[in-house]
């Protein structure tokens, strides 16, 4: 037998949608926020990188212009071609084809950049799947709560029936409320991270061609 009151039951699910809520959207500022930064530096880095007259200038970009996922992975690409050329550095690392073991220090870095890109995008898919339940789940209970309070009065009148039940389903109508925001954002940044996983792949071949011409050759 159910002890707690109907609006105990909405009301505590209404606080974890509320707590759904505010991650939801506290993610979904960063990410805006980190992609938007993220964008501004590929861009700055790109047009230095591609307008420098030979590799060695671009090497030794001002950091102003250095920051951001390419910047990394040339860097990445610049720190591997240092340390194979430097005397005595003949461990197991540097052991193969040096284009090839260039190829898999960029793959690495990808790999990096593309965790960062979807970072918190686990979190957006969990709340816009589990908050209609969560929802759902108040809504229930407090129905039961109330058939089982309007049972005991005797009475089944619109006055009766009508509140509590309608005070239940608002948790449903919140649970739906917050996943929606959350099932758009999710989409929404997953595209942006496929586009940005993209764009790192095509930068890290062109820089692995260029370096195999000069550097590697």
């Amino acid at each position: 037998m159910l002890t707690i009151s109907s609006s105990a039951v909405v009301n505590s699910t209404l606080w974890i949608l509320a707590g759904f809520s505010v991650a939801t959207w506290t993610i979904i500022l960063f990410k805006s926020w980190q992609y938007w930064t993220l964008g501004r530096q590929n861009q700055t880095f790109t047009s230095a990188f591609w307008n420098a007259p030979e590799l060695g200038a671009a090497v030794s970009l001002p950091p102003s212009q250095t920051k951001g996922p390419l910047a990394r992975i040339a860097q990445d690409g610049f720190g591997w071609l240092a340390d194979i050329k430097s005397p005595g550095n003949d461990s197991l690392r540097y052991r193969g084809d040096p284009q090839n073991l260039l190829e898999r220090a960029l793959e690495r870095r990808l790999q990096r950049e593309q965790r960062l890109l979807e970072s918190g995008l686990t979190v957006l898919a969990s709340i816009g799947s589990t908050a209609p339940f969560v929802g759902l789940f108040g809504t229930v209970l407090g129905i039961m709560h109330a058939l089982q309070e309007i049972s005991k009065s005797g009475s089944a009148s619109l006055d009766v029936v009508a509140g509590p039940i309608g005070e239940a389903l608002v948790a449903t109508a919140i649970g739906i409320a917050v996943a929606v925001p959350a099932v758009l954002a999710y989409n929404f940044f997953l595209r942006r991270a496929k586009l940005n996983r993209t764009a790192l792949e095509n930068f890290a071949r062109d820089f692995l061609h260029l370096v195999s011409r000069t550097s590697l050759s």
